[in-house]
C-alpha cells in the first residue's frame, strides 16, 4: 500500500519536525516502522513525478513533463507497465484512489492501466476555475471519477473540504473488501495541495492554521487506513509507505508546508523540492524505531517490488532497481546505483546526485526561491524571484543536506566524476538546457484531439 501526499514538505509530519499541530497516527508508524531521511522523487512536480513512482521509469524517458492540465493531449502510453500491472499479474486485487495525473482522456485513466476501481480527481485539484490566480474560465469544470465514470462534473469548494473523508472511505472500503485475497492500494490524497480544504471535523483545529488543520486530518486518514488493516486481520503482512509527490510549494506561504532544513521547495532540484518525508512500516520485515538514512528514490519502488512478488518486468529499459537490502537496512547493503538524476521543466538536466547520496552537483540552470520574501497569506501565492546559476556547484550533502556550502574547488577529481555522470544522462535521455537529445527516449501515449 502506497499513501502518497501532494506537495508535502520535508518538516511536515512530526517525525520529521513538525510543528503546530499534531501527526499522532503517523508517529505510531514511525515508532513501529522506519523513519526514510534520503529518500527522494524523481522530480519536484505532479505528473513527472507520478510517472516515476508508478512505473519505474524516470518520466522524461516516457515523454510526460510537468503536470498535465484538462489541455493535455498526452499521457502514459499503453506500452508501459505500471504498478497496478504488476500487481495484476499476480492475481492481486488493485485500486487507486485520488488524484491521478498521468492523463485524463479514457485511455490514460487508472483502468485502463492496471487499477480494477478507481475514486478519484484526474488532475490538481487547483485546476479548476476558481483559481486565485488564473482569468475567468482558463480552466473547465473539475470533475470526479469512479471507474471511468463521470460521477460529479462539477467539483465545488463544498466537496473539496469532503475529499479526504471520500477518499478515506473508499480505500477502507477497498481493503474490507479484499482482505481475502492479496492487494495492492494506491492512495494518492489531492491534499495538502492548493487550494487547501479541510472538513468541518478538523477545521480551526491547529495553531498552524488551514495548513496545520489539512494535515491533522490527513493524520487520521492514515489512522483510519492502518485500523482497517487491523480489522482485516492482514496489518503484519502489509508493506505500508507514506511519501510526498514533491517538497511544498513555497509561494503559497502560510498555505505552504516546510522543507527546513533542506534548500528550496517544489519546483526546484535543490532538496527542498526532491527529498521528501517518507515513513515504512512491515512488521518483521523492516526494523521497527529505526531511522533509515540511505538514498533512495521513488523509482526503485517499482523493481523492489517485482522482485518481491516475482513479477515481470517489461522488456524495454526501467531506471530503477531492487533496493530492498536497503529498505531493510541489512548490514552491508549498498545502493545498487552508480548516479541518479534530476531533471525540471521541459527536459532541464539540473543536477545529478551519486548512488549513495553522498554527492550532489548543481548544474548550471535558473531556479525560482522565494529568497527572504515575507510569507504570503490567505492562499493567494506570492511572486518567485529568478536565479542564474552560472557555473556548477558541488555539494556534499551526507554532512550538508541544506546546499549551503559549494564544495568544487575543493574537490576537483569529483567534480569531474560528477560532471561525466551528467554527460552519461543528458547522452541517455537529453537535455534541454544544452540542447541535447537522448538515445533512451519513448513517446508517451497522445490523443489525436482534445474535444
Amino acid at each position: 500500500m502506497i499513501i502518497l501526499i501532494d506537495d508535502m514538505g520535508y518538516a511536515d509530519i512530526g517525525p520529521f519536525g513538525a510543528k503546530g499541530y499534531t501527526t499522532p497516527n503517523l508517529d505510531k508508524m514511525a515508532k513501529y516502522g522506519t523513519k526514510n531521511t534520503n529518500f527522494h522523487v524523481a522530480q519536484p512536480v505532479c505528473s513527472a513525478s507520478r510517472t516515476a513512482l508508478l512505473t519505474g521509469c524516470y518520466s522524461n524517458r516516457l515523454g510526460i513533463h510537468g503536470a498535465l492540465g484538462p489541455q493535455s493531449k498526452n499521457g502514459i502510453a499503453d506500452t508501459e507497465l505500471t504498478l497496478g500491472q504488476l500487481f495484476k499479474q499476480k492475481g492481486y486485487a488493485t485500486c487507486a484512489v485520488g488524484k491521478w495525473h498521468l492523463g485524463h482522456h479514457p485511455q490514460f485513466l487508472p483502468t485502463r492501466h492496471g487499477f480494477d476501481e478507481y475514486l478519484g480527481l484526474p488532475y490538481s485539484n487547483d485546476m479548476w476555475p476558481h483559481h486565485p490566480e488564473m482569468k475567468k474560465n482558463t480552466f473547465p469544470t473539475l470533475p470526479m471519477f469512479d471507474g471511468e465514470k463521470v460521477i460529479n462534473p462539477d467539483v465545488t469548494a463544498d466537496d473539496q473540504a469532503q475529499l479526504t473523508t471520500q477518499y478515506t472511505e473508499r480505500a477502507v472500503s477497498f481493503i474490507e473488501r479484499s482482505k481475502d485475497r492479496p492487494f495492492f492500494l494506491y492512495l494518492a490524497h489531492n491534499m495538502c495541495h492548493v487550494p487547501l480544504f479541510v472538513s468541518s471535523k478538523f477545521k480551526g483545529k491547529t495553531e498552524r492554521g488551514l495548513f496545520g488543520d489539512v494535515i491533522e486530518e490527513l493524520d487520521w486518514s492514515v489512522g483510519e487506513v492502518m485500523k482497517a488493516l487491523d480489522k482485516a486481520g492482514v496489518a503484519d503482512n502489509t508493506w505500508v509507505i507514506f511519501t510526498s509527490d514533491n517538497g511544498p510549494w513555497l509561494s503559497y506561504g502560510e498555505h505552504a508546508g516546510s522543507a527546513e532544513p533542506l534548500r528550496e521547495g517544489k519546483g526546484t532540484c535543490w532538496e527542498g523540492g526532491v527529498r521528501v518525508p517518507c515513513l515504512m512500516r512491515w512488521p518483521g520485515k523492516i526494523p521497527a524505531g529505526t531511522t533509515n538514512d540511505q538514498m533512495l528514490m521513488t523509482l526503485d519502488l517499482m523493481p523492489t517490488m517485482a522482485s518481491l512478488i516475482g513479477g515481470k518486468m517489461p522488456d524495454h529499459t526501467i531506471d530503477g532497481l531492487d533496493v530492498m537490502p536497503l529498505i531493510k537496512s541489512e548490514p552491508g547493503a549498498k545502493n545498487p546505483h552508480e548516479s541518479y538524476a534530476f531533471w525540471y521543466d521541459t527536459n532541464e538536466l539540473q543536477s545529478v546526485v551519486s548512488g549513495d547520496g553522498q554527492w550532489k552537483l548543481q548544474l548550471p540552470h535558473t531556479y525560482r526561491t522565494m529568497g527572504t520574501q515575507p510569507k504570503a497569506k490567505g492562499g493567494i501565492p506570492g511572486k518567485y524571484l529568478q536565479v542564474k546559476l552560472e557555473k556548477a556547484e558541488l555539494y556534499h550533502v551526507t554532512g550538508d543536506i541544506s546546499e549551503a556550502t559549494d564544495v568544487a574547488a575543493q574537490n576537483p577529481e569529483m567534480l569531474k566524476k560528477m560532471e561525466a555522470i551528467a554527460e552519461h544522462w543528458r547522452a541517455e535521455l537529453g537535455d534541454s538546457l544544452t540542447k541535447r537529445k537522448g538515445s533512451g527516449n519513448r513517446l508517451p501515449g497522445m490523443v489525436e484531439r482534445v474535444p
